[in-house]
């Protein structure tokens, strides 16, 4: 009886124990030599401001409709000229023409067309984010806006966090080599892995924000954008000397 009632906790322990080398990559463990992991960062300011809106309009006729949405277009391009960009620099999805129903009535009766179509505008100076959004918004050509804030230069980025992660994996393998008695030798084996946190947008809704134009500043005046955070894990097997 006694024996029989350290079988089960000895039993949990080899599974915790299996459960948790599935987490790590498989290594086969080399005399002399010393296996560890560490994890590293990296940290830019953004460089590229994303700003995304839609144009959407509904009227009696599909033409009356694409009339409409070319209208808001051409002020859409007003608003870029203004500030000194030029059209092209902003990317535009495909236009979809929908009719509208009056589900109320049995037969399904077209009331209208609906015709969207979404804009993307890339910015490098960010100065120019305020002006451009609060003129969209009082253009109100728009039903929402959202603005993100990315890095687009995310390679080289990544290879400073694995640089990091490296680095500190080194140091816990010579401290380990160092408090044996060894020392350090070659790289024997290495996996990396990356990570870069995720923007999340703030839609703003542009119709709404259109009466405060005048009487208040644009919502990212005077504010710094969070800093872009890329992280990188890395297992590293060295030889021991």
């Amino acid at each position: 009886m006694k024996s029989a009632r350290y079988l089960l906790p000895l039993f949990i322990l080899i599974l915790a124990t299996a459960s948790f080398a599935q987490d790590h990559p498989s290594v086969t463990a080399l005399p002399n030599s010393v296996y560890v992991g560490a994890d590293g960062k990296f940290e830019s300011a953004p460089d590229t401001a994303v700003i995304q809106f839609n144009i959407s309009v509904q009227e009696d006729s599909s033409q009356a409709a694409y009339q409409h949405a070319s209208k808001d277009a051409e002020q859409v391009r007003e608003v870029l000229r203004a500030n000194g960009i030029e059209p092209k620099a902003a990317t535009i999805g495909f236009l979809s023409v929908q009719p509208m129903y009056d589900w109320k009535n049995a037969k399904q009766k077209v009331i209208g067309y609906r015709v969207t179509t979404d804009v993307t505008l890339k910015l490098k100076d960010f100065s120019k984010i305020g002006p451009i959004t609060q003129q969209l918004a009082d253009a109100n050509v728009s039903e929402r806006q959202t603005l993100n804030y990315t890095l687009e230069n995310i390679d080289e980025a990544k290879n400073k966090a694995v640089e990091d992660a490296y680095r500190r994996a080194r140091n816990s393998a010579e401290t380990v080599a160092r408090a044996s008695g060894r020392g350090l030798g070659e790289l024997s084996y290495a996996s990396v892995d990356t990570f870069e946190n995720q923007r999340i947008p703030v839609p703003r809704m542009a119709r709404a924000m259109a009466p405060m134009a005048n009487a208040t500043p644009a919502p990212t005046e005077e504010f710094t954008p969070q800093d872009v955070t890329v992280t990188a894990h890395v297992n590293a097997l060295f030889n021991l000397k």
